[in-house]
C-alpha cells in the first residue's frame, strides 16, 4: 500500500467581502448597438468566440476568442462586435473589489487565456448552471466558484486583488436591473416586470434605484432607449416609426416626447443636425 498525504499547515484566508452581483452570457445580433457605460462594479469578460473590439475610456482595442477583459468600475466601456463574426462572451460583475495591473494608474486590462481555456469556460459554465437553477445555497456555490477564478486569475498573470476599503453602496437588486435594462431595454418593460425580476417589491425597487442612481427605473429606461435611438437616427434611414417601434417605445408620439425632454429637439431636427454635420465633415 502507498500513500502520500499532504498536511495544510497554514488556515485559509479569511473570506473577503467581495460578491458577485451577475453573470451573464451574450451572443451580438446583427441589429445590437451598445453605447458606452460605466458600472459601480469590476466585470471580467471572458470571449468565448467572434471577434470584435473593446471600447476603453477612449481607445478600441481587438478582442479574438479567449480574451478576458477586466474593466474597474466607473471605467467608461463597451463591447464592439463584427457582424461576420459575432462576439460571444460571459460577463461577470463584482462587487467589493478592484483589480491592480501591472500599472499603478491602469483601470482596465485584456489578457488571453487559451492555455487556460478548458479550466476557465468549465468553471464558468458552472456558474452559469448554479445561477440558472437557483437551487438551495446556489449563492454559497457561486461565491465560492469565484473565489477559485480569481486565485487562478492571480496564479497565471500578474494580477492582484484589493478588496474596498468602503464598499460601494449599490444594492445587489439594483445592479441587477440597471444591467437587465442596460441588456434588454428594447422590450417591453414595466415597473412591475423589474419587481418580478428582482424579487422585491415594486415600491421599494423604485424607492430604491432611485436613491442609488438619482433616476427611477423608467426614467433609466428610456434615456438608454434615448442613446440607442441617436444612433440610428444618425446612421440608419429607419423612420421615426420604425426606431421607436425597435427602441421599445409605446408609439412614436411618446418617443417624440420623451426625445425632446431629454434632448431639447425632436428627433427629425436630430437626424439633421447630425448629418449636416457629417456633411461638413467630409
Amino acid at each position: 500500500m502507498s500513500t502520500e498525504r499532504f498536511d495544510i499547515r497554514h488556515a485559509p484566508a479569511p473570506r473577503e467581502s467581495f460578491r458577485l452581483l451577475y453573470i451573464s452570457k451574450s451572443k451580438f445580433g446583427g441589429d445590437w448597438n451598445s453605447t458606452a457605460h460605466t458600472h459601480s462594479c469590476t466585470e471580467l469578460f471572458y470571449c468565448l468566440s467572434g471577434e470584435g473590439q473593446f471600447y476603453l475610456s477612449g481607445q478600441l482595442y481587438p478582442v479574438k476568442p479567449d480574451d478576458m477583459i477586466i474593466v474597474n468600475p466607473q471605467v467608461e466601456h463597451t463591447e464592439l462586435s463584427l457582424n461576420a463574426s459575432p462576439l460571444e462572451y460571459i460577463v461577470l460583475g463584482v462587487a467589493g473589489i478592484e483589480i491592480l495591473f501591472g500599472k499603478s494608474d491602469s483601470s482596465y486590462a485584456i489578457f488571453n487565456c487559451r492555455e487556460n481555456r478548458e479550466r476557465m469556460v468549465t468553471l464558468l459554465h458552472m456558474l452559469l448552471a448554479e445561477a440558472d437553477r437557483s437551487l438551495d445555497g446556489c449563492e454559497t456555490v457561486c461565491q465560492d466558484l469565484l473565489e477559485v477564478l480569481l486565485i487562478w486569475l492571480v496564479r497565471c498573470t500578474t494580477l492582484s486583488l484589493q478588496v474596498e476599503e468602503t464598499p460601494r453602496s449599490d444594492s445587489r437588486e439594483c445592479v441587477e436591473i440597471k444591467r437587465y435594462l442596460d441588456s434588454n431595454y428594447r422590450e417591453d418593460i414595466s415597473l412591475d416586470t423589474l419587481a418580478e425580476i428582482a424579487h422585491i417589491n415594486k415600491y421599494y425597487l423604485a424607492h430604491t434605484f432611485q436613491k442609488e442612481y438619482g433616476i427611477s427605473p423608467i426614467t433609466y429606461l428610456n434615456r438608454r432607449r434615448i442613446e440607442e435611438s441617436k444612433y440610428m437616427l444618425g446612421n440608419t434611414g429607419y423612420s421615426l416609426a420604425q426606431i421607436s417601434e425597435l427602441m421599445g417605445f409605446s408609439s412614436p408620439s411618446y418617443f417624440s416626447q420623451c426625445f425632446r425632454k431629454a434632448e431639447g429637439m425632436t428627433p427629425n431636427e436630430y437626424r439633421r443636425q447630425t448629418r449636416q454635420g457629417k456633411r461638413h465633415e467630409v
